[in-house]
């Protein structure tokens, strides 16, 4: 935790410890150069479905609900008519496998609690499977170039609510991945997500709420919250990822009362609630708290990532 500083003087005094102790114990598996990729979270979510990208994995979930929009195949067109969106995740080689492999995948995704997992598959220079056979041939070629799929490859999807379906095209990525033996062996990907949003949508109450953490400054400052809408804010909050494991979660910090009166008051708290809950904090901010952030590795997680442990059970003594 340091006063008067940046995220980026943040990056700058943690990166190298990380690379340092990666390097030191990583018998013989390669580390991520610095500095670390920065991915906003935005980017994450559409990308890789989660905000702990394991960076091995080399699939990449893009986004189709236009190609669905109004089209033949009935049923994700009235989903996203309703609001719905589609996230496609390709399955490189995948076009050549039997169909019990698509059935078993499919049946996986019912028991996870989705609708079931469309595909197309690419073979012989045609679309083929029931969504193909529905959908028109430019919103086809349209899935192909977004996905990036050539012949002999698959591309799934998933078309849900936009929260659900990032989620869930996440994890089908990760199964994907593994059926077709794609993540790559002996290495530590790290990566940073930045970009936060301040702000989430509650999809059910439509409530503005806290996303993340509430005590971080939020981009622009007090005058990002009078002006902006709620939802476009980005707060200076960043977490440091390693093959899938949030390693540290950090943010500069707020130290201006009126910006957090004003931050909490968005969320739907007042100005009593503020000072009854946070009296302390507030008073620390009135005495001259200086600019100040910072970011906490988990020492535990390192050790478990470094000893190739799947379970931090394994490296804590759990009661």
């Amino acid at each position: 935790e340091m006063s008067f500083m940046t995220q980026e003087d943040v990056f700058a005094a943690i990166e190298p410890v990380l690379a340092g102790v990666f390097e030191e114990f990583a018998d013989g598996r390669t580390v991520t150069k610095l500095p670390f990729p920065r991915i906003p979270f935005e980017e994450a979510m559409l990308k890789y479905g989660t905000d702990k990208p394991d960076l091995r994995n080399p699939l990449l979930i893009c986004d189709v609900t236009e190609a669905f929009r109004d089209s033949g195949f009935g049923l994700f067109a009235r989903a996203v008519g309703s609001g719905s969106i589609v996230r496609a995740v390709p399955a490189p080689g995948a076009g050549g496998r039997p169909r019990s492999f698509f059935d078993k995948l499919n049946e996986w995704a019912r028991e996870e609690g989705a609708g079931g997992l469309g595909y197309i598959v690419f073979a012989d220079g045609e679309a083929k499977g029931p969504i193909a056979k529905n959908l028109e041939p430019a919103r086809i070629a349209a899935i192909r170039e977004s996905s990036g799929a050539a012949d002999g490859d698959a591309v799934f999807f998933v078309c849900d609510r936009p929260q659900a379906a990032a989620r869930f095209s996440g994890t089908v990525r990760t199964r994907l991945c593994a059926e077709l033996d794609l993540l790559e062996k002996d290495s530590y990907r790290f990566c940073w997500i930045v970009d936060f949003p301040m702000y989430e949508q509650d999809e059910t109450t439509g409530k503005i709420e806290f996303s993340h953490n509430p005590f971080s400054m939020p981009q622009g400052g007090l005058e990002a919250l009078e002006s902006k809408d709620p939802l476009e804010i980005r707060a200076f909050q960043y977490d440091i990822v390693c093959n899938g494991v949030e390693l540290s979660s950090g943010a500069i910090r707020n130290h201006l009362p009126a910006v957090m009166y004003k931050a909490f008051e968005i969320a739907g708290y007042t100005k009593r609630d503020v000072e009854e809950r946070f009296g302390g904090l507030l008073n620390a901010f009135r005495f001259g708290a200086p600019p100040h952030g910072g970011t906490a590795p988990g020492i535990d997680r390192i050790v478990m990532l470094l000893a190739h442990e799947p379970n931090i059970r394994e490296v804590i003594a759990f009661p």
